[in-house]
């Protein structure tokens, strides 16, 4: 078998202490009940973050627990992608930020904005990166401080988010075998941008008082049409990884889907043809992070010894935009 390019070395998650229960949406004067929302979601609890845990603070302490993993140090990384929809400010890239909080002074570093499909788009990126010979060791990061940007007072999108981060050291494969990625698959539709998305506060409409006391500077969700359009294109990112690692169903020993609810998690495992008791699901712990919860998931399973060297995860995300992507890694 010819060897892969790259392989992921180190994993790592960075989340905020404070957890936040269903039942704690009565104490901002949201209607609802801890009932109501596993059933259409499967969402008991969910971290948000403090002030002071930032989109940074969160990528620091998952990206240094991914680099001690992998044995890296700051002045061995060649390059930082960060995923994130939350970033602290529009002007640096957060990720220049966490390149000077973790003084990794030889490093590129960027932003990526890619919705819940992010951070998959970023470690592509990294591994075209490596197999190009511009770098040799990436940390590809999604961090997400989504409690910034939701509504409140929405009952139907404040449930579903949370907050978090988590982090891969991915390095080019020396070892002649074929562990790594196996393959990536990445696709966007910009035609259905209006069914999730912030509608104001970018550059074509300036924060303004009106924005801010019309709320319309926060996340926006036709929540139905989302569940079929996120149905169909994971489904799709899984056969299309599938095939392009010439692999079937059986291969997979565990699949990770973007942690959005479990409706939209079993739906794609049964497209997919992989039964739940090999799909990894924590949303009803973290809720929906966006681009941080593949690899948060990621950094759980292995942590657990759910999976370990030699195993084949399968990943596949949806989110706004809209994006779509999958990657499938041997460890």
């Amino acid at each position: 078998m010819i060897p892969t390019v790259a392989r992921i070395t180190g994993t790592g998650r960075g989340l905020p202490s404070r957890i936040f229960t269903n039942d704690d949406f009565a104490s901002i004067g949201i209607e609802t009940s801890d009932e109501w929302i596993m059933e259409r979601t499967g969402i008991h609890e969910r971290r948000i973050a403090s002030d002071t845990e930032t989109t940074c603070w969160m990528a620091a302490t998952a990206s240094r627990q991914a680099m001690a993993r992998a044995g890296v140090t700051a002045g061995e990384i060649d390059a930082i992608i960060l995923s994130t929809a939350t970033p602290d400010r529009l002007l640096p890239a957060t990720a220049v930020d966490l390149q000077a909080e973790l003084g990794a002074t030889r490093a590129a570093a960027f932003d990526i904005s890619a919705a819940c499909s992010g951070w998959l788009y970023g470690l592509t990126v990294a591994e075209g990166m490596i197999a190009s010979g511009a770098i040799d060791t990436a940390l590809v990061v999604g961090a997400e401080k989504m409690s910034a940007i939701i509504d409140w007072k929405d009952r139907s999108t404040c449930v579903l988010f949370g907050d978090g981060s988590g982090a891969v050291v991915l390095q080019r494969n020396k070892s002649g075998e074929r562990a790594g990625i196996l393959s990536t698959f990445m696709r966007s539709d910009g035609c259905l941008a209006n069914l999730l998305y912030r509608p104001d506060g970018g550059a074509a409409h300036p924060m303004t008082p009106e924005i801010l006391e019309n709320r319309t500077h926060l996340v926006k969700m036709a929540g139905r049409e989302v569940f079929k359009h996120a149905v169909r294109e994971m489904s799709e990112a899984a056969d299309r990884a599938l095939d392009s690692a010439k692999l079937r169903a059986a291969d997979i020993d565990l699949l990770i889907p973007h942690q959005a609810n479990t409706r939209i998690i079993e739906a794609t495992a049964k497209h997919a043809n992989i039964s739940m008791d090999k799909v990894y699901v924590n949303v009803d712990r973290f809720g929906n992070t966006s681009s941080a919860s593949i690899p948060i998931a990621l950094d759980e399973v292995i942590e657990k010894k759910i999976v370990g060297p030699g195993s084949t995860v399968m990943m596949v995300a949806f989110g706004a935009g809209f994006t779509w992507a999958s990657a499938i890694v041997r460890l």
